[in-house]
């Protein structure tokens, strides 16, 4: 079984399997001796450690650089946080899933939202055409790669982001997704219901107010995202260290 049957396989077990979102090959293998079953790039993470803010404003040549070196040093799937897919057209945008196969990255998030400072909807009739075009390409040249959509009805903090969720999920399984991601979701009857609208396995981030694991896998739940907040608490903790390093005035704190 290559890596990328793995990949999907991992999507159907009976309990859901945690992805481990990294953003440097560092964080990759660290996370590869844990014995994650999967890891995936974090575009928030990785733009943010090198100094772009996250919506597309990392260029695509880093990223792609980035992920050839991360695929070369693990031995578990790999997936990419492909934002809104870095091109306006459909064309370009299986142009950068044909790159990111061709080097071994076995899976894509794609956001149904237009990147930028004030995130909203994409037109659901262009987003859907889209994503109909990039799965009959996939399928057509069994391109190898699992693509893992996106919808921010939650994140948004839509009024009606649960009839939203639903609605876009089905009609992304009519238009050929391989799974519904669903970031900001928690509560667990709304879990449940998107679970129940769609055939695909349902993909949930890190929250605070998150069920456990064992919860989302009654629910229903098959993938769960640490999404940024590894990356966050690990600069929050050398944030710590660095200001205990200037008030003690020695590097005692680094050996505590």
């Amino acid at each position: 079984m290559n890596s990328y049957e793995t990949f999907k396989r991992l999507h159907y077990n009976s309990t859901p399997f945690l992805l481990g979102n990294i953003w440097d090959v560092h964080s990759a293998k660290l996370v590869e001796t844990k014995q994650y079953q999967a890891i995936g790039i974090s575009s928030y993470a990785l733009s943010n450690a090198l100094g772009y803010e996250d919506g597309e404003n990392l260029p695509f040549d880093i990223l792609l650089q980035v992920a050839k070196k991360v695929v070369a040093a693990v031995n578990i799937p790999f997936t990419v946080d492909l934002e809104a897919g870095y091109s306006p057209t459909k064309e370009g945008i299986i142009g950068n899933i044909n790159k990111l196969a061709d080097i071994g990255v076995v899976g894509i998030n794609l956001e149904d939202t237009v990147p930028g400072p004030s995130r909203q909807f994409q037109a659901a009739g262009q987003f859907e055409s889209n994503l109909s075009a990039i799965s009959d390409h996939i399928s057509r040249n069994n391109v190898p790669i699992f693509v893992n959509v996106r919808t921010d009805g939650f994140l948004l903090g839509l009024p009606a982001a649960l009839e939203e969720t639903l609605t876009r999920a089905k009609a992304y399984e009519e238009a050929g997704a391989d799974g519904i991601f669903v970031p900001g979701i928690t509560n667990p009857s709304h879990i449940q219901q998107v679970v129940k609208t769609t055939a695909l396995p349902v993909n949930v981030m890190c929250m605070p107010d998150l069920p456990g694991f064992a919860e989302l896998g009654s629910l229903g739940v098959k993938r769960i995202s640490m999404g940024p907040f590894l990356f966050n608490k690990v600069y929050e903790y050398a944030a710590k260290l660095a200001n205990a390093i200037e008030r003690d005035q020695n590097f005692l704190p680094l050996f505590a």
